[in-house]
């Protein structure tokens, strides 16, 4: 159940300031107006309050259930949302490990690069691989934190608000189809292929072919690839699995498909990333 606050009582809630969020911080980083947090969450409950700025959670471990006054949202490691500005909301988390990481965005930095965010509001969950492997890439950024971070962070903060806003600005009615589609493909991406998507869906191969890029921004093959390896990318993060369970987990033929796909996209393989943050 979603709880609902008048304004008085809004205005009495929890307020946290810049970089602050409940919890263990593994790591806090500061690049100018953009402060990163690695938190390993240890209250079971944490009643409604906001932040003053907006940010992003990116839940790297276990399971957090969150609601505003107007969604709730069951997460769990690899689900990512945006909170705007000031967007009460309150937490719940099991008793396991659960960890995010946060990305806090002071408002001047919008003003310096000219990003309106006045269009969106309270908590989005982003679902789009693309969004997700860029949030990956800044992880190891603020990780690794060395002399090219802060350009890195910033131009991949800036990519990421560009595709997050193209994506919210499309008015383009979405068919049913096409939402089993994207619900499908993040469901199982160790089983896809395209007859059987066809199938599930009920739309044509040629024609699912066709139309994936009007909805999708992007080709099949290409989103397929960002979706298992950021199922990978989080598997990686718990240092439980070999990359040969990692590969058939995240839906890769065998280890050096997966081994050559990752480093496509990271630029160094599993491996090397692993001993990169080892060190962080």
């Amino acid at each position: 159940m979603i709880y609902t606050q008048s304004r008085a009582i809004t205005n009495l809630m929890q307020h946290r300031s810049q970089g602050e969020f409940y919890g263990t911080h593994h790591q806090k980083k500061v690049f100018g107006n953009i402060v990163s947090t690695d938190t390993v969450y240890t209250h079971p409950k944490v009643d409604w309050h906001y932040h003053e700025n907006p940010y992003f959670t990116y839940l790297l471990q276990g399971k957090l259930f969150e609601a505003n006054k107007k969604e709730a949202y069951h997460l769990e490691a690899g689900d990512l949302l945006f909170h705007h500005w000031q967007d009460a909301h309150y937490n719940i988390k099991p008793p396991d490990l659960t960890r995010g990481f946060h990305i806090e965005i002071n408002t001047a930095w919008f003003q310096e690069h000219d990003i309106a965010l006045h269009e969106m509001e309270g908590s989005v969950q982003l679902r789009n691989p693309h969004i997700k492997h860029l949030m990956n890439l800044l992880f190891v950024e603020f990780s690794v934190a060395d002399s090219y971070s802060n350009f890195g962070v910033e131009v991949g903060l800036v990519e990421l608000f560009g595709t997050l806003m193209l994506e919210h600005s499309t008015t383009t009615e979405t068919p049913q189809w096409v939402l089993r589609l994207q619900q499908k493909l993040h469901e199982e991406p160790e089983t896809i292929s395209l007859q059987g998507l066809s199938a599930e869906v009920g739309v044509h191969p040629a024609h699912l072919s066709r139309a994936f890029r009007k909805y999708f921004g992007v080709g099949m093959s290409q989103y397929v690839r960002l979706v298992r390896l950021n199922t990978a990318f989080q598997l990686m993060l718990r240092n439980e699995y070999t990359l040969t369970d990692i590969a058939h987990a995240s839906g890769f033929y065998d280890q050096s498909h997966f081994i050559a796909n990752f480093k496509r996209m990271y630029h160094r393989t599993p491996k090397q990333l692993l001993q990169e943050l080892k060190g962080c």
